[in-house]
């Protein structure tokens, strides 16, 4: 298999400047740690740990904690069993055409507004709850704080950090340090193990787009470590991090109903986001990967691929900007925020939505109140700002890295 891979995938044209090889880099002087393909295979064990750890922290924290911010979720009447219906859902996952609630009319001997009301209450039933969505909001905005304060403690005293020509200096024979060495496998050991709970995880509209999302993303990481873009690399992660924890932090506070702070702290995102993503990242890390790089070595097709994918990924930060920006807009000289009718991404739309009242409501009478008691406090975020951002940027393109 290594034979294969170095002959058809790793061959050194590809991914090295002219006149250098793969023996070159690890026989440089000096010694030290410096990339190999095979240091990847430790992150699938990682990945479970962070599955194993995640487990622990959202039932021993994040649980507890969601409380004391009173994080409230959703009482909904549940629906009753009918083995036809509930087949019916399974199969399908959506409520009946005309056609086939006919048909399961005459199979169920239920009358369509029975029918609609049942299919109305199982699908509310497989909705997240608030608790969950805000569990995962801070396991991921624990994880992004956590590294973006060791990566930013990790490289604001290299020399890289502040003159970007030393990104390329002796490259590709560039020793890894042994922090850096770690930035890189747990970044990625994060990712995968994203891409491996996604299958629990919240599903949301862009459910296929997150997938692929986190694909690329483990493939961009993956690919910079091979071929030795790590001081770059750790640049471009670093530029990420610092925006992602303010807006999981924000989300967490939108789940709680904190209007005000949720606000406050997507004005902070909106700022971080686009100095970071307009002008740090195009102004510095673009800068010098497409022309500082070219003072050191001459294009070859690792130089194309790489920097390519920062342009798209540049394209995308223009894109989700003029959203923030419109956001911005509307929340500041509107006094509100519109929703993006297309978005939907967490589906919260029919949770605000009044139940249609049936023929078993006395019954359950109570049961809807405090349902409707928990809609209009559900209600109230609505306004939140966060939300219709986090829809509005889900509904389109998955974030890139």
């Amino acid at each position: 298999m290594e034979h294969l891979l170095n002959e058809w995938l790793w061959q050194e044209e590809y991914w090295l400047p002219s006149g250098i090889h793969w023996q070159d880099i690890e026989l440089t002087e000096g010694g030290g740690r410096f990339p190999l393909p095979r240091d990847l295979i430790y992150t699938l064990p990682l990945a479970f740990a962070f599955i194993a750890l995640r487990y622990v922290f959202e039932r021993v924290i994040a649980v507890p904690f969601s409380r004391y911010l009173g994080v409230k979720d959703r009482i909904r009447v549940r629906a009753p069993a009918v083995p036809k219906l509930e087949a019916f859902y399974k199969q399908h996952r959506r409520p009946p055409s005309q056609n086939e609630c006919v048909s399961l009319e005459k199979q169920c001997g239920l009358s369509q507004r029975k029918i609609q009301t049942w299919f109305r209450h199982r699908k509310n039933q497989d909705r997240p709850s608030n608790t969950k969505k805000f569990c995962e909001a801070s396991w991921r905005f624990v994880f992004y704080l956590v590294a973006f304060i060791a990566g930013l403690g990790s490289l604001i005293n290299t020399p890289w950090f502040w003159k970007h020509r030393e990104c390329w200096r002796n490259f590709p024979r560039q020793p890894v340090a042994e922090a850096h060495y770690w930035y890189y496998m747990l970044e990625l050991a994060f990712y995968l193990s994203l891409l491996l709970c996604v299958s629990v995880d919240i599903k949301r509209k862009d459910f296929k787009e997150q997938v692929i999302h986190h694909i690329a993303t483990i493939f961009l990481i993956g690919f910079s470590y091979c071929a030795n873009y790590v001081r770059v690399g750790t640049l471009v992660m670093l530029v990420h991090d610092s925006s992602d924890f303010l807006l999981e932090s924000a989300k967490m506070f939108h789940y709680a109903v904190w209007t005000r702070t949720c606000d406050s702290l997507f004005v902070i995102f909106a700022l971080v986001f686009l100095i970071t993503r307009l002008v740090v990242f195009p102004g510095w890390v673009i800068h010098t990967t497409l022309v500082v790089s070219l003072d050191f070595f001459q294009p070859f097709f690792g130089y194309y691929f790489f920097n390519s994918l920062l342009l798209v990924l540049q394209a995308l930060h223009i894109f989700w900007a003029y959203l923030i920006l419109r956001m911005v807009y509307k929340f500041v000289f509107l006094g509100k925020v519109e929703r993006d009718e297309r978005s939907d991404a967490e589906s919260e739309l029919d949770d605000d939505e009044e139940e249609e009242p049936d023929e078993n409501a006395e019954e359950c009478g109570w049961t809807q109140r405090k349902g409707a008691i928990n809609s209009k406090l559900a209600s109230l975020a609505n306004n939140c700002v966060l939300n219709n951002l986090t829809q509005q940027m889900n509904s389109r393109l998955p974030k890139a890295r």
